[in-house]
């Protein structure tokens, strides 16, 4: 999760429950596990755009302990206290966004002359509260390395009302923020943009711009076979709405795929 783009709902949505579930087992640490598959996603071009298109995404998470591989959120390690606190730090990548259309990461010929938006390599903490098996909150900032793209934060909440042997149904709402250099990156549009795109000049500052929930559902055919639905909604507010290259307010993202466990 991936500014908000094709693959951020991957990263903060498609393993939702099995990473609670995880933190909610108080259990022995388990052995190394490795797990590939494949997801389809239905998604919008960019963030605010009115365009659609299906991208496939592969999928590996490896984890020794503490440290895992995501394919989606990158490197990193997790630390849980006994009484449900946890600590996740990880190093990652975020493609950007491209002004024309592209099948590997954010971008629309809508966005001609608004130039491309670097991919950065980022580092992300989050900080959380696993309370019950089937509640938790967490704070989470993703801040740039190279070049900057600016600070994104979110706070979210996340209820499992679902659990069996086989199938997990996992709910989590986020409010999402930004300082002013990422909402105006995402979002602005600055003299030299407007002048090539057409489009008015928009500046935004820092603060709340999108409330985001999902819905996921997580099904175990064998120990090894599963497969993960996830419906994913997007509010984008004022702060990203009112920017001129902002053609839908309300989005949708759909989500399907099968996993293998080693």
């Amino acid at each position: 999760m991936k500014p908000i783009n094709k693959l951020w709902p991957l990263a903060s949505l498609l393993l939702i429950a099995q990473s609670a579930s995880v933190r909610a087992d108080q259990a022995a640490p388990a052995d190394p596990s490795l797990m590939v598959g494949i997801g389809a996603v239905n998604t919008p071009r960019y963030s605010g755009s009115d365009q659609r298109q299906w991208q496939v995404v592969p999928l590996v998470q490896a984890r020794d302990g503490a440290f895992f591989f995501d394919s989606q959120k990158g490197l990193g390690y997790d630390l849980q206290a006994d009484n449900g606190l946890y600590l996740e730090h990880t190093l990652g990548y975020n493609l950007g966004r491209s002004d024309d259309n592209n099948l590997w990461r954010d971008g629309s010929d809508k966005l001609k002359g608004m130039g491309n938006i670097s991919a950065v390599a980022n580092t992300a903490i989050a900080v959380g509260w696993q309370a019950t098996p089937w509640f938790s909150v967490e704070g989470k900032a993703t801040l740039p390395l190279t070049d900057s793209q600016g600070v994104q934060y979110q706070g979210s909440v996340t209820l499992l009302p679902w659990q069996t042997s086989s199938d997990t149904v996992a709910l989590q709402t986020a409010a999402l923020f930004g300082d002013a250099r990422y909402n105006n990156t995402f979002y602005g549009v600055n003299p030299q943009q407007s002048e090539r795109s057409g489009y008015a000049t928009y500046h935004t500052g820092g603060g709340f711009y999108a409330m985001q929930s999902s819905l996921t559902w997580n099904h175990q055919y064998s120990a090894q076979w599963g497969s993960m639905l996830i419906g994913n909604y997007t509010w984008l507010g004022d702060k990203a709405d009112d920017s001129p290259i902002v053609y839908r307010r309300n989005e949708f993202t759909a989500i399907a795929a099968i996993t293998y466990s080693f």
